[in-house]
């Protein structure tokens, strides 16, 4: 499994998060586990192999920061979604968005492009474009507001299969 592939699943759940009341523990404990694997694995080809224990703990990180962070998280989504009301944004756009600015904000081995990148690359698989170069405008407006003043993250090139 790829570290593309782990986010992906983490937006998932993380997707999932906004539409149920357990907590981020709870919902990985119902979902992170070998045996909803291959219950998915039947429709979703993602769901095939299940993550090692470095993927597993990136998963877990993403999910339960995201989940800690969400009300930080969806204020920087509604002061850079200028013309849109938090409301009217798609479930799964909120969530890709979501998991990619925690990871420019809190997780300082990925490099903020990796994170827009990788968030967009996902965002392609579930909306339509103009939600698509919605996202992506969002995304760049906020790394570039945020860390304008600061030197930018260094670029750390790790092999997709590393992880």
């Amino acid at each position: 499994m790829t570290r593309s592939s782990a986010r992906e699943i983490a937006v998932h759940i993380i997707f999932a998060l906004s539409f149920d009341t357990r907590s981020a523990q709870e919902i990985l404990e119902a979902e992170l586990n070998r045996e909803r694997f291959q219950e998915l694995a039947e429709e979703l080809p993602l769901y095939a192999q299940f993550p090692n224990g470095k993927q597993e703990r990136y998963i877990r990180d993403l999910v339960q920061g995201v989940f800690a962070h969400g009300p930080e998280l969806d204020d920087c989504i509604s002061r850079y979604s200028v013309g849109w009301a938090f409301a009217r944004i798609p479930r799964m756009a909120a969530a890709v968005m979501r998991t990619a600015m925690y990871e420019v904000l809190y997780m300082p081995d990925i490099p903020n492009a990796a994170a827009i990148n990788e968030a967009v690359e996902i965002a392609k698989k579930y909306e339509p474009a103009e939600v698509v170069s919605f996202i992506n405008g969002i995304l760049g407006t906020f790394v570039r507001a945020e860390f304008e003043d600061t030197p930018p993250k260094p670029e750390k090139k790790v092999p997709e299969e590393e992880t």
